[in-house]
């Protein structure tokens, strides 16, 4: 029979996972009802305050998006309790059937993102994802850029992509239960342990095959000009040399060496997908949606495929190549800001 949890989590226990399960769960479902039912209240509110702050009607889509949100999570747990009760003995069907829903999941919230808010998407390097097996390095600026592996790289590609995320989404009952069923790591930022952090992720790379990739956003958190000044500082105290590298830097925060390391080291033969992204920047909490900020945004993805023979195989190379890495990522948002930035021509 496929195990009902599959995620690389041993230090938790059944009555822990289930316990927070049921306040979840529970908690969704009663906002879910209530959310909806005062739709007929919300909206027009909504309305109102857009049309006196003139923000291009920003609380009117935030309203339609929670509603899609929520509506999507209350899909996804019963699907999950459907994929449960009908599980059989085919380990690689359950997950299967487990990553499907994932990939319907974040594909539906991204179009629901895109038309209510009017994005323009363009994507460039698609072809370099496939095949695996691949370590998959993801900018991280928004609370919107999350679904872009899912939407881009699983559900377009079919690389079934095991993700390091921190541990606080397990309050999210979809990435609770089916994230869990999935290969995935929930990691403790700043936690007690960080060697067994660094260890779990080290594992969650091991033998990855032709489908598969691991993921991770190697800076971190979501960047902003005050984590970045926090990160340099920390980063001056542990290693001055690389703070002044790192100091160039204008874009993206510095990468975090433990988790994208281990990854290199526990996939040998994997080679590396860069993914940048322009057009959420700025979006990094829910009022940033609610006050309109993303309204007909142009968001620009790129990728782009290191052969695992480019990348050094000592840590000191490692790191020169990561930061390289960086450097042209930062140097692509930078220069694709700016054109986004441009008045068009005429």
């Amino acid at each position: 029979m496929a195990p009902r949890n599959a995620s690389i989590d041993a230090d938790e226990s059944g009555a822990t996972r289930w316990r927070r399960r049921l306040g979840t769960v529970a908690a969704l479902f009663v906002a879910t009802v209530a959310w909806c039912a005062s739709l007929p209240t919300l909206i027009p509110l909504a309305v109102g305050v857009d049309v006196v702050r003139r923000a291009r009607f920003g609380a009117t889509r935030f309203v339609a998006l929670i509603a899609v949100y929520l509506v999507c999570e209350c899909a996804g747990v019963l699907a999950s309790a459907w994929i449960w009760l009908t599980r059989g003995r085919d380990h690689d069907a359950w997950v299967q059937r487990n990553f499907r829903l994932q990939n319907w999941w974040a594909g539906t919230l991204f179009a629901a993102g895109a038309r209510l808010y009017g994005l323009r998407v363009q994507v460039d390097g698609a072809d370099s994802v496939a095949p695996g097996p691949v370590v998959l390095l993801v900018r991280h600026s928004s609370v919107a850029d999350t679904l872009v592996p899912a939407v881009f790289v699983s559900a377009r590609r079919g690389l079934l992509l095991k993700y390091v995320l921190k541990r606080e989404l397990l309050l999210d009952p979809c990435l609770d239960i089916v994230g869990q069923r999935l290969p995935n790591v929930f990691v403790r930022r700043g936690g007690a342990d960080p060697a067994r952090e660094v260890a779990n992720v080290r594992r969650l790379a091991q033998d990855l095959g032709p489908g598969e990739g691991v993921i991770v956003f190697p800076e971190g958190t979501r960047f902003s000009p005050k984590r970045r000044a926090e990160a340099l500082t920390r980063l001056a105290a542990s290693d001055p040399a690389l703070a002044r590298r790192a100091a160039g830097l204008t874009a993206t925060l510095p990468p975090r060496l433990g988790g994208t390391l281990a990854l290199l080291d526990a996939a040998p033969d994997a080679d590396v997908v860069v993914c940048g992204h322009v057009g959420f920047d700025g979006v990094r909490r829910l009022g940033d949606l609610w006050n309109g900020a993303l309204v007909g945004r142009a968001v620009h993805v790129t990728f782009w495929r290191c052969p695992r023979a480019t990348i050094p195989t000592d840590r000191a190379g490692q790191t020169d190549w990561l930061y390289t890495q960086w450097e042209r990522l930062d140097a692509w948002v930078n220069t694709a800001n700016a054109r986004a930035t441009q008045p068009a021509s005429r």
